[in-house]
C-alpha cells in the first residue's frame, strides 16, 4: 500500500469561508461593523453644503477705505510728510492753473480777469499774484485736509464739502463787481479751474497718505 502524500507546501490555500462556517468568504456577509469590501455609495447628501452656514450679511467687517477689510479699533494714520509733498506739488500745479487760464481768457479772448485785494474789493489781476494766491490756497487746503484726518469721522467727504463751498465762492465773487459780463465770466472760469485742480489732487492725496490703524 502505498505511503500518503504529503500535501504540497505550494497548492493553493483555501479561500475565505472555507475553514469553517464561523469564517464568512470576502464581500459575502457583513463583517467588521457592516463593511462588506465595497465603498459606501456617495448618495449626494453627505457633508454637502446646506447654503446657511456663516453666511455673508454685507454688514461683517465691512471695508471702509481706510483698513485691510478688518474692524480697527484705532483711527487710521496720517503719512504727514506724503501728504505735503502732494499739498507742495498740488501748489505747483494750482499756480500752472492759473498761468494757463489767465493766458487763454486775458491772452486770447482778451477779457479781464480780477483778483481780490487788500481792501476786500477785486481789481485786476496780475499774473504773479494769481499764480502765488493759487498756490498759497492749495497749501491752506492742505492745512485744512490734515487737520481733518485727524479729528473729522469722515475727512472724505467733509473736504470735499469745503472744498466745493470755497470754489463755489470764489466763482460767485466776480458776479457782485460792477463790470462787464465778459469779465466775470472769464474771472470765474478761472477760479473754477483752480478750484477743481485743488480739490482733485489733495483727494487723491489724501488716499495715498493714510495707512491702515496697527
Amino acid at each position: 500500500m502505498p505511503p500518503a502524500e504529503s500535501p504540497s507546501p505550494y497548492e493553493p490555500r483555501p479561500q475565505s469561508g472555507e475553514y469553517g462556517s464561523s469564517s464568512p468568504s470576502y464581500g459575502s456577509s457583513p463583517s467588521y461593523g457592516g463593511y462588506d469590501g465595497q465603498p459606501a455609495p456617495y448618495d449626494g447628501h453627505a457633508a454637502s453644503y446646506d447654503g446657511y452656514s456663516a453666511p455673508y450679511d454685507g454688514y461683517s467687517a465691512p471695508y471702509d477705505g481706510y483698513s485691510d477689510g478688518h474692524v480697527q479699533s484705532a483711527r487710521p494714520r496720517v503719512d504727514a510728510g506724503r501728504l505735503w509733498a502732494g499739498g507742495v506739488i498740488t501748489a505747483l500745479v494750482a499756480a500752472l492753473t492759473a498761468l494757463v487760464a489767465l493766458v487763454l481768457v486775458r491772452g486770447v479772448f482778451g477779457l479781464s480777469v480780477f483778483a481780490p485785494e487788500g481792501d476786500g474789493a477785486m481789481g485786476d489781476a496780475t499774473t504773479g499774484v494769481l499764480a502765488i494766491g493759487s498756490a498759497v490756497a492749495a497749501l491752506a487746503a492742505t492745512a485744512v485736509l490734515h487737520l481733518l484726518l485727524l479729528v473729522a469721522p469722515q475727512p472724505g467727504r467733509f473736504f470735499a464739502w469745503i472744498m466745493t463751498l470755497a470754489t463755489a465762492f470764489m466763482v460767485l465773487l466776480p458776479f457782485t463787481l460792477s463790470a462787464d459780463t465778459d469779465a466775470k465770466l472769464a474771472t470765474a472760469t478761472v477760479y473754477l479751474a483752480i478750484g477743481v485742480t485743488i480739490g482733485a489732487l489733495l483727494s487723491a492725496v489724501a488716499r495715498s497718505a493714510v495707512r491702515p490703524a496697527r
